[in-house]
């Protein structure tokens, strides 16, 4: 594979798969452009070589073909102000308008293609319809980390029609890789992993891989329910999968044999009701009374779990500790976010990933005090599951 930050983009045509799958309003403007601005600086590096950059991504879920409110026309004009450039616009990814754009494209100028899954051949990884999208360019650079656990034709199948030489992460997708790698390959100990969200069942796997690696796992959020519930606690109303139970006390078992501790919530911020103005009180995680839920960790779990994090040199976040959203569940996450900075500031290396996680890091202020917020969610999870990312293993 190429490498980018040494490559010259000088007189190249750049077909770049970028993530702008951002949230749009009913007006069509965006309500986030993190992953927008994540892009930019590897689209300004391949322009200021004196290159031209053809841009492809999906937005939302379109399931029959072109519909209004995804199509990528809505993000012309954000594009042009964090670029600095006019950013030509092809109505379909590769009619022959497409064709004709890429074709004339100048060095220093860029393109947009239409929404790839107006194509139903893009997530069915269509091979006809990758080499049609790598006739576009000179070289491929996938700087979509969030798409990279796809197989789809942007994101793995096209890079078989480019030489390896001509095929090569974006610095988006560089800062991505090495930051997942050495938090699961070269972890400096301790490695705490924070695990949280509503259900074990989405962590299983997450967890069980971790079980090789970490040192610390502490666990909260909803998820945290189903093992006091395993060891024959009371939770009252709070979220339990009774089907989980088996798996949660066996992840227990797994920890203690493999000499990991696991950190439950000692208490938590119950409510009589799910909703914001809620009566709230304290109760001991594994004794809340019954028509009471755990809607976020207490005090004693804030104190108990700042400690862990305090003396961690590495910090993997994924799921908030409660319910967030809501003022007054969110002191737990806002408190944890709080120590993964200061762990940070001490030299720690911290990694947030996973949407609530980014969320909150970005609710708080604190995404400039960590040292790596990832873009990807549901990428960086199957990562951390041990599973080979299909747009990783395409480019290497």
């Amino acid at each position: 594979m190429g490498t980018f930050s040494n490559y010259s983009f000088k007189g190249e045509k750049a077909v770049v798969r970028v993530d702008f799958n951002v949230p749009l309003n009913e007006r069509f403007e965006i309500t986030d452009d993190t992953r927008i601005r994540a892009s930019i600086p590897t689209l300004k590096k391949i322009l200021q070589d004196g290159g031209s950059v053809i841009l492809m991504s999906h937005l939302g879920r379109p399931k029959e073909g072109p519909v209004e409110k995804y199509s990528l026309k809505h993000l012309i004009n954000r594009l042009q102000q964090l670029l600095g450039v006019v950013v030509k616009f092809a109505p379909d990814a590769v009619g022959e308008e497409a064709k004709q754009l890429a074709a004339t494209l100048q060095p220093g100028e860029v393109l947009l293609l239409e929404n790839l899954r107006f194509h139903k051949e893009e997530e069915k990884g269509d091979k006809a319809f990758a080499e049609r999208l790598s006739r576009l360019g000179t070289v491929y650079v996938n700087d979509a980390f969030g798409t990279a656990h796809r197989a789809h034709a942007s994101t793995s199948i096209i890079a078989d029609f480019f030489p390896k030489e001509k095929r090569m992460f974006g610095l988006l997708m560089e800062g991505e890789v090495s930051s997942a790698e050495r938090v699961l390959h070269n972890a400096e100990a301790p490695f705490t992993a924070i695990i949280g969200g509503a259900k074990v069942s989405d962590k299983i796997l997450i967890i069980e891989n971790l079980l090789k690696r970490a040192n610390h796992i502490i666990i909260g959020g909803g998820m945290s329910y189903t093992f006091f519930r395993a060891m024959g606690g009371n939770v009252g109303n709070s979220l339990c999968e009774d089907d989980r139970m088996k798996t949660a006390k066996e992840i227990l078992e797994n920890a203690k044999a493999l000499g990991v501790q696991i950190h439950l919530p000692i208490d938590s911020v119950i409510a009589d009701k799910f909703d914001a103005n809620a009566e709230t009180n304290l109760a001991d995680s594994n004794n809340i009374p019954s028509g009471w839920m755990g809607l976020d960790i207490g005090p004693k779990s804030i104190q108990s779990f700042k400690k862990v994090i305090n003396n961690s040199r590495t910090l993997l976040w994924n799921g908030p500790m409660g319910v967030f959203e809501m003022e007054k569940f969110q002191n737990g996450t806002k408190s944890i976010a709080e120590a993964v900075a200061e762990a940070t500031e001490k030299g720690a290396f911290s990694l947030i990933g996973g949407g609530d996680s980014v969320a909150a890091i970005n609710k708080f202020h604190l995404s400039n005090k960590v040292s790596y917020v990832s873009t990807g969610g549901g990428a960086l999870l199957e990562y951390f599951e041990g599973k080979e990312l299909p747009g990783i293993a395409a480019i290497r």
